[in-house]
C-alpha cells in the first residue's frame, strides 16, 4: 500500500499511523520530495476529479494568482504539489482520497 501526501500534513500522518496500526505495510511518498509524474496525477485525477483533487481551501490555491488557478488541473498539481488533497492511499484494488470517517471504515473492515 503507497500512501502519497506531505509528511507535513497532520490527516497523512494520523492516516500513516492507524494504516500500521492495522497491520498494513504502508510506503510513505512525500509529493514535494518525489513529484508525482503526469501519468499518476493522470490516473488521481480520473478517479476522483478535478473538483475533489485540487484543494481550493489551501492556502496554496489562496496565494496563487487568479491567472495561475485557471491552469488546467494537472498543470496545476504539476507545478503545486500541496494543491493535492491529501492523503491519497492506494491499495491493490483500489485508490481511495482523504482520510474521512468512509475511508477509515473501510480500512477497519479488513
Amino acid at each position: 500500500m503507497k500512501l502519497y501526501g506531505l509528511k507535513n500534513c497532520d490527516s497523512c500522518r494520523k492516516a500513516k499511523k492507524a494504516l500500521e496500526a492495522a497491520g498494513n505495510k504502508v510506503e510513505f511518498v512525500d509529493v514535494r520530495q518525489t513529484p508525482l509524474d503526469e501519468a499518476m496525477l493522470k490516473r488521481f485525477l480520473d478517479a476522483f476529479g478535478e473538483d475533489k483533487l485540487v484543494n481550493k481551501k489551501s492556502t496554496t490555491w489562496r496565494q496563487l494568482e487568479e491567472h495561475a488557478r485557471l491552469q488546467p488541473a494537472l498543470q496545476l498539481l504539476s507545478e503545486n504539489p500541496s494543491l493535492m488533497k491529501r492523503p491519497v492511499i492506494e491499495t491493490d484494488a483500489a485508490l481511495f482520497l482523504g482520510w474521512a470517517a468512509d475511508v477509515q471504515k473501510h480500512f477497519s473492515s479488513e
